[in-house]
């Protein structure tokens, strides 16, 4: 009995200590759609919107392309299309995050114009 609980302690311990390690994070990039990422085809912004009013989610995509999904999407509810720095905690194993706070750093779509590449 003594070793379950002090196995039982001890998986608490390891358990907290990996919440506390979650650490915030800056990144830069857009935010996008869940259906397009960082594929639009055409009006980078309205596009974007669409298709968020259509039911897909809101992501973000980094300056390296990398789709993030968005566990907080009202976060960035007025960020549609929109460059932006956020601050984040990571959860790797879903390929997501919390935003934490969202500046937006001027221009659109990671420097797309009427959803084409500049």
């Amino acid at each position: 009995m003594k070793r379950i609980a002090l196995a039982l302690a001890f998986g608490s311990m390891a358990v907290l200590s990996a919440a506390q390690t979650a650490k915030t994070q800056k990144m830069t990039g857009y935010i996008s759609d869940s259906k397009c990422g960082s594929m639009h085809m055409d009006n980078g912004i309205g596009c974007v919107k669409q298709c968020i009013e259509n039911g897909n989610r809101p992501v973000f995509v980094d300056a390296q392309g990398k789709v993030w999904a968005i566990d907080n999407p009202d976060s960035v509810k007025h960020d549609y299309g929109y460059n932006v720095q956020v601050d984040v905690v990571v959860d790797i194993s879903k390929k997501g995050f919390v935003v934490e706070t969202v500046k937006r750093t001027g221009g659109t779509m990671g420097g797309m114009k009427d959803g084409m590449p500049m």
